[in-house]
């Protein structure tokens, strides 16, 4: 069992293990017990219930947190001709609009965090599964980052407001980061209430009883906060 460090277990004690907290409780505990040297990322927990192994329970969306991650979002576009030029119009760091940045990816560059591609540039794309897909970087339409060119401007500008892309893991859990411990309360909870949202909103049809069974917030290195399930399905972004 691994040990944990004071400052860790200091943290721990002001958590009560026994209770599922309200989620504007919880937010404040994450403040609280966030103790890395650094700004910490606060990131979400949810247990579904739903099986993974059936395609018709799959849960994969996206959600615009509406005060973002807190951190500057390098977005990489895969366009040619109208798409590129619009692509750089819109602020986009890196324009692959030739075989160059392809073969920079495919020799294991990956200095970016969100890739957009058009349809198509997606046979060239394709290519770059190996690299890109174990990194979560690969353009896909379930996820709506493989668009037509006049799309590319509303999603760059997105990727870099707070462009979030969630998908249910192998265990039914889905690990979400909605900003860093260095955010007022307001803001985590109005990104939280977001993301549950579209959690609820991306419930397969064929799912069946308890939908969200269990939420945890917790911020790098520091120690997990239930929240009431319950609670945390009604929550709305307060205007």
């Amino acid at each position: 069992m691994a040990k944990h460090g004071k400052n860790y277990l200091a943290a721990a004690a002001k958590i009560d293990k026994d209770r599922a907290y309200s989620p504007e409780e919880a937010v404040a505990l994450t403040k609280q017990t966030s103790f890395a040297k650094f700004d910490s990322t606060v990131e979400v927990h949810i247990r579904l219930g739903v099986d993974p192994r059936h395609a018709d329970q799959q849960v994969r969306d996206v959600v615009v947190l509406p005060h973002g991650l807190g951190k500057t979002v390098r977005v990489l576009v895969f366009a040619q001709g109208e798409g590129a030029a619009l692509a750089r119009e819109a602020g986009a760091d890196i324009v692959a609009d030739d075989d160059e940045i392809i073969s920079k990816i495919q020799g294991g560059w990956t200095d970016f965090d969100v890739a957009i591609a058009t349809p198509d540039m997606m046979g060239k794309v394709g290519r770059l599964g190996k690299i890109l897909g174990p990194r979560g970087l690969m353009p896909n339409p379930k996820a709506g980052t493989v668009i037509p060119a006049s799309d590319i401007p509303r999603v760059v500008e997105e990727s870099k407001a707070g462009r979030v892309e969630f998908r249910v893991d192998k265990t039914a859990n889905l690990h979400v980061p909605i900003g860093k411990a260095s955010f007022d309360e307001k803001k985590l909870y109005e990104n939280l209430a977001a993301l549950m949202e579209a959690v609820r909103k991306a419930r397969p049809a064929a799912t069946k009883g308890v939908y969200i069974k269990r939420v945890t917030i917790t911020t790098t290195m520091g120690p997990g906060i239930r929240i009431d399930p319950n609670q945390a399905q009604a929550m709305m972004v307060r205007e």
